[in-house]
């Protein structure tokens, strides 16, 4: 049977809006999404059975996993009795707000799909893993893009100018349904302006670009864990251009003005937090 090895790229928002709930019980929101070049690895091959392994303890392996779960949907909706084996490599915070787990999942999408020899158009996979994680329709087309309703609607935009960037993950997960109901309790104080942010993208403007970068729910992980917020001062005392955090956190990502920034604003931090890297929006 075949074999396939296939990157899992994380992913970053350059910006996030939460807006009004909706009827399904989910957010409105509005995020420009970005892949980033850190990422995990799947190895999938055809098998009998359905299997899942990975070097990591952080993640389960069982029907919990959405690996497991975006194979077994893909089995279903096709029909097919073929399994696989599949071994995640992870390089990706757990729960870190990177998307590893959607991004794994949309991997695993790609490779069953030519493995099983099924045939699927990406747009097909976007709409079967919406059905399990906002992040995955995303992280199936990857690049820029615009997500709007619950994330799953996807637009492309034009190539980011390349961005160099430091993340770093203090060693702790945040639970984003715990953020997004803070969220509404809570008075927001900034709220991202999309439209400006798309048109210094549009301009190549990185300046203004990196100055309409915001994620409105901060305030909501930072009342609970404020230790993200000391994380951005820190990246900021390093030299960081911006200090933003990634999804629902706690992940926090300083932009540099060249590698070799980044890398010097890496060294500044070393020794602090537990994951640190150095990596590029691609």
């Amino acid at each position: 049977m075949q074999q396939i090895s296939i990157p899992a790229r994380a992913k970053i928002n350059l910006a996030i809006d939460v807006l009004d709930v909706r009827d399904d019980g989910y957010h409105e929101v509005a995020m420009v999404m970005q892949t980033i070049a850190l990422s995990d690895r799947l190895q999938v091959s055809g098998q009998d059975e359905l299997i899942i392994e990975s070097n990591s303890k952080e993640i389960p392996l069982d029907e919990s996993n959405l690996v497991y779960r975006a194979a077994k949907l893909l089995q279903k909706e096709s029909g097919t009795k073929l399994g696989a084996y599949i071994f995640i490599e992870k390089n990706i915070p757990v729960a870190a707000g990177l998307a590893g787990g959607s991004t794994d999942a949309a991997a695993a999408l790609i490779a069953l799909n030519q493995i099983w020899q099924l045939h699927y158009p990406i747009s097909y996979l976007a709409a079967l893993g919406g059905k399990l994680g906002s992040d995955i329709p995303f992280c199936l087309v990857g690049g820029t893009c615009l997500a709007q309703g619950r994330g799953e609607n996807i637009t492309l935009l034009p190539p980011l100018p390349k961005l160099w960037l430091v993340l770093v993950n203090p060693g702790f997960a945040v639970p984003t349904v715990q953020v997004y109901k803070k969220f509404d309790t809570i008075e927001v104080t900034k709220r991202p302006n999309i439209s400006k942010l798309l048109a210094a993208m549009g301009d190549n403007d990185v300046i203004n670009m990196v100055e309409n970068m915001v994620n409105v729910l901060e305030d909501s992980t930072v009342s609970m864990f404020p230790k993200v917020k000391q994380l951005e001062e820190e990246l900021l005392g390093s030299g960081a251009l911006k200090a933003l955090m990634c999804g629902s956190g706690p992940t926090v990502l300083g932009i540099a003005k060249d590698k070799d920034h980044a890398m010097t604003i890496a060294a500044r931090m070393e020794g602090r937090y537990p994951f640190i890297t150095v990596t590029e929006t691609i």
